[in-house]
């Protein structure tokens, strides 16, 4: 895999952890229980934290790093805040809004890790695809606990 390919691929990757942070923001915003704000601030400073590691992967072979999130996860969170206006900030419409951006958040680090990324990249990839999965699977429980309350 070339340096070209490799920023795109972490370029695609840092649009998607900006959209996750941005998404988890939007969230905590939104939502009523405190412990669930607590939860979403959290996983947006992970998500941004992630980002600016996956930032500097891309200075490293000598790219322009992504700055931003993608429109997709800008239409996402204006999702989520109409929801919240319309449903009267339910919390559980706001977890299964994050769960759908998850889902997405899964899929594109699965993409990634389907090409022939060099060692360093595949490394730093594995590890924040686990974090994106354990993210997906504490969002699907708690959107299912608030379906059983």
């Amino acid at each position: 895999m070339d340096h070209d390919e490799v920023i795109h691929t972490l370029n695609d990757l840092i649009e998607t952890t900006k959209d996750g942070e941005e998404g988890f923001r939007t969230c905590a915003e939104n939502i009523g229980d405190t412990s669930l704000k607590s939860f979403f601030s959290n996983r947006a400073q992970s998500c941004a934290a992630a980002a600016a590691e996956l930032q500097n992967l891309v200075r490293n072979y000598g790219g322009d790093p992504e700055k931003g999130s993608g429109l997709g996860g800008a239409i996402h969170r204006r999702w989520v805040d109409i929801k919240a206006t319309l449903l009267g900030g339910s919390d559980a419409s706001i977890l299964k809004e994050c769960a759908r951006g998850e889902t997405v958040a899964v899929a594109s680090y699965r993409r990634a890790l389907e090409r022939n990324l060099p060692v360093d990249v595949r490394g730093v990839v594995e590890k924040q695809y686990q974090g994106v999965l354990q993210n997906h699977d504490h969002v699907r429980s708690l959107l299912d606990q608030s379906r059983i309350s």
